[in-house]
């Protein structure tokens, strides 16, 4: 689970090293509901446009994986029902967030630390600060994420939501 706001480095990292665990990854678009924010800038289809072009740009085959985009509920006691509704079955559950941890330990789920990849660089928060000051944000996404950013003129969406001088 992931807002991917947007898809970088340390993503596909995290999927290519569970991949080496298990056959198969779901791979849940969180806070699917949000976009065109600063924070949340690009719509659950254009990350999973994202996430679908980089995978297979780095050679994984969609047999691997699902993509499910997951909105948001307010209430945290129903959110891992929720979760568990709009996706196929799974086992484990991966996530460097605490409160996704807790919510899917209460409910009986085995829950695994992914490892990070250099956290500190890849993030979507340090992607859109490149982005929103003109500084090199390409070094850290996928190729293909990109082309798929240009594509929608995400940095000019961006730069927009803040009220810079386009």
């Amino acid at each position: 689970m992931g807002r991917m706001q947007p898809v970088h480095e340390g993503h596909l990292d995290v999927i290519k090293r569970i991949l080496n665990e298990v056959e198969e990854v779901v791979i849940g678009v969180g806070s699917a509901q949000l976009s065109h924010t600063l924070k949340d800038p690009f719509t659950a289809g254009e990350r999973t446009m994202m996430l679908t072009k980089s995978l297979a740009e780095n050679g994984i085959p969609a047999s691997s994986y699902y993509i499910i985009p997951i909105p948001d509920i307010e209430c945290n006691s129903v959110w891992v029902s929720h979760v568990e509704m709009l996706t196929p079955p799974f086992r484990n559950v991966y996530s460097g967030n605490p409160l996704v941890q807790r919510l899917f330990l209460e409910k009986g789920h085995e829950v695994k630390q992914p490892p990070l990849f250099n956290r500190e660089i890849y993030s979507g928060t340090e992607v859109r600060r490149r982005m929103l000051s003109d500084e090199d944000w390409e070094e850290l996404v996928p190729r293909s994420v990109i082309e798929v950013i240009n594509e929608i003129d995400g940095v000019l969406r961006l730069k927009h939501l803040s009220k810079k001088e386009i």
